[in-house]
């Protein structure tokens, strides 16, 4: 995808599992993000910064400034910068081999006549770890200074935390070293710490880095394209292995572009759909696929601290010899996060891409462990450096995230049957849900206590979705017990499920808001005795997203009620939705009930929200109202009068109370490309239109469309289960269904059906052409019908009459 409007004011990213690179798509580097603030862009190699930034000149004529940038494409695993200008043109793209700790930069220049040119690099480092940050004890201030000198033709910066090496294959005639050079971005505008700053700053009040720069003669023939290649590496490690970096990133940087793009191109080959009815949330899926592999991120010998969110900085407690997990988001959320990497999993399990759940799954268990000694707490926010933010015994952390485990070991054991992987994992699952009904319940109601998504003040003790996804979770984890033969862990998290779920309605439903109270409990109140505390939060959807947990009655009334204006914008599901509140500065929407919250709204639509509304939707079948939710990500993703980034779903969509992220200064955005949002395209089309529902831990896999209103046919090629895979094609045409599905390597029970309007009467049913015995089944989805048919392949039609 392409862009070529307001370059300068829009974010580039170039991402691998054990590199990224971000400036502006002019290819010049504003200080950007806040957590370090001014310091999150430029190059990296998790846990540590290598540059600010590196710049190229031809003949003193700097790319992005003297040469500007006329387009930016972003494709399959790499980035590329277009520049016309002083008689040349240059293609600058970048690329950051997997496995590989380094981003690699080819430079290819076209001269309408032969010419020599002077080619320069300037390069500025900056040496620091992911942590700590701009606020915290300590703080980013105690970065060390870098020192600059030039080795084996490339430049070489050091501090206490790393080494940084940058140069090319190719052999310089000159360097200089000095303080500066950062190209055109010299002298440098630098951003305070905190307070008003500049719109555009070059560096931060944090930065303590040096520059240098190498200059190579380049003979250029009319016509004809010269290409030189260049790469920036580094380690926290030792010098030797930054170099050795350097030197694989170089060794043949061409095939290594090549070899990159075809490994994206392959792991795209799974879930390759069609949507004939709705070729942009096609497009959607293709992308959503590439932010995932952009998200992929690992760290070795990762020392585990608890910073007890800033405020200290102890020995380790141990260390993690590898986590690999799925970056939140980038630039400043780049890290390992219980609760989003717990929803992104949905996402990258319909992709395919088992191995990075698997991975990011193991990571956070192997934290919380040693974090929390094995008490079953799983952390909350844990960055590239092993420092633990949030999420430690000691501290709240957040309930939903350690309940939500073992929904998340289930789910890769359904959709894989890899029984080592439940049997790894399934002693910490019992754990998680052992904690919070242990410690998590002080007044004894079974309702868990703590905080969850919606980070707010003013809710009640005990949080609805911390209930949604404990019930879901204890039911998961009976299901993981039944197959281990643990028949008293499967008793206990059935009977404590069941018991939540009867009470679940009388205690969360609110009849007058039509909706469910986001908390119970009001610590303003102690005499309150659990009275519901509404104040439109977006975590109101979960009971119909998670299983469903709500009833069919309430279920529908709850979205029917969320889809109205006072929760949505034009791209999705506010944060906290609008109506009568008794906070000074009023209601600035719409009113769709009457109760008065104690809080005010907050109109930022944030792509996870959008995303469990799309979710909950077609858990109750609702696939029309689904495609507001599903279009409403595709087009912070893919419509260019919307995105940043061209094809990167962001973490805010513009809305009410977000400016859109071009309109800020670099370092006050939301994120660029946030890895949640693609829950709400892969999960509704592989699962719910699909109708993919596998079960191989029990050799089963259900295969149940549901083609959406208005639509004729919807198919699904490669769809990766365990070691094989299946295409499903779903057609509805009047009075006519037909679903087809071909299945290979898979063995067990295959269940093919489809889901129809309620009301429906079925008046013939076939499989492969003869006659079916079949079953109907009364879901929130509609009425399916189900045959068992041969897991090889099977074509099924249904024919219903008035």
């Amino acid at each position: 995808m392409s862009e070529t409007s307001r370059l300068e004011d829009r974010r580039s990213l170039v991402s691998g599992d054990r590199a990224y690179a971000m400036g502006d798509e002019t290819g010049l580097y504003p200080a950007t993000g806040w957590h370090i603030r001014g310091e999150m862009g430029g190059f990296w190699t998790a846990p540590l910064k290598l540059l600010d930034g590196v710049w190229f000149a031809a003949d003193g004529s700097w790319l992005g400034k003297d040469i500007p940038a006329t387009k930016y494409v972003r494709g399959q695993g790499y980035q590329r910068f277009e520049y016309r200008g002083k008689g040349l043109s240059a293609d600058r793209v970048e690329y950051t081999p997997e496995g590989t700790r380094a981003t690699v930069i080819g430079l290819t220049f076209r001269s309408e006549r032969s010419r020599d040119v002077r080619l320069a690099l300037d390069a500025h480092s900056e040496l620091m770890p992911a942590y700590p940050w701009g606020w915290t004890t300590p703080g980013a201030a105690t970065n060390d200074p870098d020192t600059g000198s030039v080795s084996g033709g490339a430049l070489m910066f050091r501090d206490k935390s790393g080494t940084a090496v940058v140069g090319s294959s190719a052999k310089p005639v000159a360097q200089a070293l000095g303080p500066d050079h950062r190209g055109p971005q010299d002298p440098a505008v630098v951003c305070p710490a905190d307070g008003t700053a500049p719109a555009r700053c070059d560096d931060s009040a944090f930065g303590k880095g040096t520059g240098g720069q190498l200059e190579y003669d380049l003979r250029l023939k009319a016509g004809r394209s010269t290409t030189v290649w260049f790469a920036v590496a580094g380690s926290d490690q030792s010098a030797k292995d930054a170099r050795a970096s350097y030197d694989q990133a170089l060794r043949d940087p061409a095939a290594g572009l090549k070899q990159t793009v075809s490994a994206r191109r392959a792991a795209a080959s799974s879930t390759v759909v069609d949507l004939p009815g709705d070729r942009l949330l096609q497009q959607s899926v293709e992308w959503s696929k590439q932010n995932l592999l952009d998200s992929a991120q690992e760290a070795t010998d990762v020392k585990i601290r608890d910073v007890d969110e800033g405020r200290a900085y102890p020995a380790a407690l141990g260390t993690v010899p590898k986590m690999r997990w799925l970056a939140a988001g980038f630039p400043d959320y780049p890290w390992l996060f219980g609760t989003d990497g717990e929803y992104t999993a949905y996402a990258a399990i319909a992709a395919g891409q088992f191995d990075i759940v698997r991975d990011h799954l193991r990571a956070l268990r192997d934290v919380s462990d040693l974090m929390n000694k094995r008490s079953g707490k799983v952390v909350h926010e844990v960055v590239s450096t092993g420092d633990v933010y949030y999420g430690s015994n000691t501290s709240a952390g957040n309930t939903d995230e350690t309940a939500k485990f073992p929904s998340t070991v289930a789910l890769v054991w359904r959709w894989t049957g890899d029984n080592r992987f439940r049997d790894e994992m399934y002693d910490f699952t019992v754990r998680n849900l052992r904690y919070i009904t242990k410690n998590l319940d002080k007044d004894g109601d079974g309702w868990p206590e703590g905080l969850g998504n919606v980070e707010r003040q003013g809710m009640g003790e005990e949080k609805l979705e911390n209930t949604v996804y404990l019930i879901r979770g204890l039911r998961d984890l009976a299901d993981m017990a039944r197959s281990k033969k643990d028949s008293a862990t499967a008793k206990w998290a059935t009977g404590t499920a069941d018991s939540l779920q009867k009470r679940f309605e009388a205690q969360w439903w609110v009849p007058e808001a039509a909706g469910y109270a986001e908390s119970i409990d009001d610590p303003a109140d102690p005499a309150n005795d659990n009275t519901p505390v509404l104040q439109r939060h977006w975590t109101g959807i979960t009971p119909m997203e998670a299983g469903p947990i709500a009833s069919p009655e309430h279920g529908k009334q709850a979205l029917i009620q969320r889809e109205r204006d006072c929760y949505n914008g034009e791209f999705g599901t506010y944060h906290t939705g609008t109506g009568p509140t008794s906070v000074a500065s009023g209601n600035p929407g719409p009113s769709c009930d009457t109760v008065v919250s104690a809080v005010g709204s907050e109109r930022s639509t944030f792509s996870l929200n959008t995303a469990v509304m799309a979710v909950a939707e077609g858990n109750f079948g609702r696939l029309g109202p689904q495609r507001r939710y599903t279009t409403g990500n595709a087009r912070i993703q893919l419509d260019p009068a919307v995105w940043e980034t061209p094809g990167a779903m962001p973490e805010i969509a513009p809305s009410p109370d977000f400016k859109a992220n071009i309109d800020r200064p670099f370092y006050d955005r939301s994120m660029t490309l946030q890895a949640w949002g693609t829950y709400g395209i892969l999960w509704p089309v592989v699962h719910q239109q699909l109708g993919v529902n596998p079960d191989l831990g029990n050799k089963t896999l259900a295969v149940v469309p549901q083609v959406p209103d208005g639509q004729r046919k919807i198919s699904g090629q490669k769809i990766q289960l365990g070691a094989g895979s299946v295409d499903v094609t779903a057609t509805h045409d009047g009075a006519s269904y037909r679903t087809d599905v071909r299945s290979r390597s898979l063995s067990g029970t295959l269940v093919v059906g489809a889901v129809l309007p309620k009301g429906s009467k079925v008046a013939d049913v076939r499989l492969n052409g003869n006659p079916a015995s079949y079953r109907l089944v009364t879901t929130t989805r509609g009425i399916e019908v189900r045959v068992t048919a041969s897991m090889t392949s099977a074509q099924l039609e249904i024919r219903t009459q008035a």
